[in-house]
């Protein structure tokens, strides 16, 4: 069995959700826990990979995500604490960091002018892919984002292998497909791909994944 590291760009990975499955309801429908989405993605793995490779089994879950600003959104910063509690309790290790705002002076008050972004995530999933590659009780990481920020370190992580496939481990991809999108009037999905002519492994999640992978816990 491969020892496997699952990197989670959990914005990402839960706008995508929404988009691909969900766009006509509310963001929070689409919240996806992360360890069950790893536990799905890795059933999903299993079941997909032809005879005579290796299947997958979870070491670790990684998931960085943006936090809104206490003083802006004093409701979301809990929820998202709260959250991220959760998670960790069920055995991810979580990391926020602070959204980025721009901001407005009204009366002599700067004030958060549009929405904020997120910075720096996709910085912090490429140094932890590259950490767990090296690991020595790792043999498989798998990235949960379709960031095409992080085109570049698929390929990094890609070379890497080729050149010592003793000291790095493997890397493949995981990512929401919806085969209706058509009929459904939806984002197809799709996996975030290193350059060409590097191939790495990918798994699509369909509809059912997405729901078996959906939080039912209430953040309120």
């Amino acid at each position: 069995m491969l020892r496997t590291s699952i990197v989670i760009d959990y914005q990402n990975v839960h706008l995508t959700a929404h988009d691909v499955f969900e766009p006509r309801g509310e963001l929070h429908d689409a919240l996806v826990h992360p360890m069950q989405f790893a536990r799905r993605a890795i059933e999903e793995r299993n079941s997909r990979v032809r005879d005579g490779f290796a299947l997958a089994k979870i070491s670790r879950v990684l998931v960085f995500r943006g936090r809104p600003h206490v003083d802006h959104d004093s409701a979301q910063h809990r929820r998202c604490n709260d959250q991220a509690a959760q998670w960790q309790a069920d055995g991810a290790l979580v990391e926020l960091r602070d959204l980025k705002y721009k901001y407005k002076t009204i009366n002599g008050t700067q004030v958060p002018d549009g929405r904020p972004r997120e910075k720096g995530i996709d910085v912090l999933c490429a140094l932890a892919c590259v950490r767990e590659t090296t690991r020595p009780d790792i043999d498989l990481v798998i990235l949960a984002s379709r960031d095409t920020d992080l085109v570049p370190a698929l390929d990094e992580l890609y070379d890497f292998r080729g050149t010592d496939s003793q000291r790095y481990a493997m890397v493949e991809t995981v990512a929401w497909f919806n085969s209706r999108w058509r009929d459904e009037a939806t984002m197809s999905g799709g996996s975030l791909k290193p350059t060409e002519p590097r191939r790495i492994w990918n798994t699509n999640l369909n509809r059912e994944c997405f729901e078996s992978s959906l939080d039912p816990n209430d953040y309120r």
